[in-house]
């Protein structure tokens, strides 16, 4: 499947893109048909690839979530320069805020800023962290416990040497 050529039509189907979407990603060269660009010339089809498709729903989610195309273009630039994107884009993840986008780096528990080059941006990862209070909340009421039963020890020591 990754290696079919799609159809702008196909694609439109495939995305939800509106043929007026499409031209003008290709036109301000958000998303370009990878496999066939029009060039400009008048009665070539645009052919896309898997890949494009893939890179179509995402533009297409990002936007209708409020994004601006700058914003996208600028975030799906620094994706194909940095990211480590495989054929289909299947290891990667996008999260935004309404105002920037942000890409998950898997298994570092981190947040780059995809509008800022790949700016580190705060992660916080709440299980992890409630499982940190947990343990230090044991070592605690361990501790708390051995004092008490230091303390209880001295008491009855000093009580018994009077």
């Amino acid at each position: 499947m990754v290696d079919e050529a799609f159809s702008a039509q196909q694609a439109s189907s495939l995305t939800g893109c509106t043929h007026h979407q499409l031209r003008y990603w290709d036109r301000v060269a958000l998303v370009r048909p990878s496999v066939q660009g029009t060039g400009g010339r008048a009665g070539v089809r645009r052919l896309y690839s898997f890949r494009d498709l893939v890179w179509l729903r995402v533009v297409k989610g990002l936007l209708d979530n409020g994004m601006s195309v700058q914003r996208v273009r600028r975030a799906a630039d620094y994706l194909r320069r940095n990211a480590e994107l495989d054929e289909t884009l299947a290891g990667v993840t996008l999260v935004t805020d309404g105002v920037s986008i942000f890409q998950v780096v898997e298994g570092q528990d981190q947040l780059l800023d995809a509008l800022k080059e790949g700016q580190m941006a705060m992660f916080v990862a709440i299980d992890e962290i409630t499982q940190e209070v947990e343990e230090d909340v044991s070592l605690f009421e361990l501790d708390k416990a051995r004092f008490l039963d230091i303390l209880h020890r001295s008491e009855e020591d000093v009580a018994s040497s009077f």
